[in-house]
């Protein structure tokens, strides 16, 4: 039963979108290893940027910065 946890950013996947993932990696479960898409598991956590770190800052910091610069 393979489990996949997808984490992204919390800023306005679609439902369709989400569904679009869940099937994708669904199907490339089942193309690549041969699992059953009737036992495959797909979570998709969002995480506020706040939440979200890279290289010791906020995702939230670093785009307010870059939005600052541009």
């Amino acid at each position: 039963m393979p489990y996949v946890n997808i984490k992204i950013t919390r800023e306005g996947a679609s439902a369709e979108q989400k569904a679009t993932l869940i099937a994708g990696v669904t199907a490339l479960l089942r193309d690549t290893l041969g699992k059953n898409p009737a036992t495959t598991v797909v979570v998709i956590d969002e995480v506020d940027t706040d939440n979200w770190g890279i290289g010791g800052e906020a995702v939230t910091t670093l785009r307010a910065r870059a939005a600052a610069q541009a």
